[in-house]
């Protein structure tokens, strides 16, 4: 016995030295509690910017690297906005046909992005992808990809689009699913409206995504075998994709196919038919989920990638009006009627 007394005294010393574990609170039926309303807003971009080779920066780094960052494609030392962050009010629209005529129709006032780099892990991110190691995304066709992005922006920027119906405008234009990839599969933060609303039961995972009030309502098997068991048809390819999840110990996974096609070519990555996205949920103490989604899909990647993000609680949730009061719609179609008013040959009168 006087062997192991040392030992015990220095276990002791060890523990009563070492932080405490983090509590994390748990439903009735034991698992970890996901239930509340929580945030994932960042400044941190899915891909590394250009330049930033480390996914790590320190404290002072995180701090200048915000300070510097954009909003919706604006720079953050654009001469037209003043030391605030807002807009001229007296500048006037920009000029019609101008490259930055639809550009600047947000400021400060209008956006919530987050005023820091995403702190994961205890670490400032500089990219939400960790694998591959350069945080890029792996396209198999990288100059196509770019091309749907400038053209994607080039319709933001001016607006020129045939709108021939009501189809022609975008989904999240039209409200069909939120602006970027705000309701997954892949929840990433965007411009604003960044807060989910998480109810849990034993039977379904509610996340209510404040961005165009998206709802993932997603049934819990009790294993990953069964869960896959219960994938809608393939046919089926509602928005944000068929998703089915389980508990793997004290972490909550989501696992999406059969995502709709058209949801392919707006969201901040595009997925194909036989992709397939995998989030993880792990609450990780009273303030903190950590979150990472992969995302297999070898028609559009080289290889299978990974992002990781974390969720804390946010002070509010609100509704998200989306078409109450919009006559924007009616503007479009009424104006690209006049326009073929305007193009065809009057007919020649007796």
């Amino acid at each position: 016995m006087r062997l192991l007394k040392p030992a015990l005294a220095a276990l002791a010393i060890a523990l009563i030295g070492a932080p405490a574990l983090a509590q994390v609170p748990r439903a009735a039926d034991g698992k970890p509690d996901l239930t509340g309303i929580w945030t994932n807003a960042s400044l941190t971009p899915l891909s590394r910017a250009p330049g930033q080779k480390s996914l790590v920066v320190t404290e002072a780094e995180a701090a200048k690297i915000a300070a510097g960052t954009g909003l919706a494609g604006i720079s953050a030392d654009d001469p037209d906005f003043n030391d605030s962050g807002y807009s001229d009010p007296n500048k006037g629209a920009p000029e019609k046909g101008g490259d930055d005529f639809g550009l600047k129709g947000y400021d400060k006032f209008w956006t919530q992005p987050g005023e820091n780099l995403a702190f994961v892990k205890g670490e400032w991110r500089t990219s939400n992808i960790v694998e591959p190691a350069n945080g890029q995304l792996p396209f198999k066709d990288p100059a196509a990809q770019m091309k749907r992005q400038i053209e994607g922006f080039r319709v933001y920027m001016t607006g020129e689009a045939p709108y021939e119906g009501p189809e022609e405008p975008t989904l999240s234009e039209r409200c069909l699913i939120g602006f970027g990839q705000t309701g997954g599969p892949g929840m990433l933060s965007v411009l604003y409206n960044n807060n989910y609303q998480i109810v849990q039961t034993p039977e379904h995972m509610l996340i209510l995504v404040e961005m165009a009030h998206d709802a993932r309502i997603v049934p819990i098997f009790a294993s990953a075998d069964e869960a896959r068991r219960n994938h809608r048809p393939a046919a089926i390819k509602p928005w944000l994709g068929d998703t089915v999840g389980w508990w793997e110990g004290d972490t909550f996974v989501m696992e999406t196919r059969n995502i709709n096609p058209l949801q392919a070519g707006e969201q901040s990555f595009p997925v194909s038919a036989k992709g397939v996205v995998t989030e993880r949920l792990t609450r990780t103490g009273e303030k903190d989920i950590f979150y990472e989604f992969s995302v297999n899909d070898p028609d559009t990647y080289t290889q299978p990638w990974r992002a990781e993000m974390a969720f804390y609680p946010s002070t509010g949730w609100y509704e998200y009006a989306c078409h109450e009061g919009n006559h924007g719609m009616i503007g479009i179609l009424a104006g690209a009627r006049e326009r073929e008013r305007q193009s065809v040959p009057a007919k020649p009168t007796r």
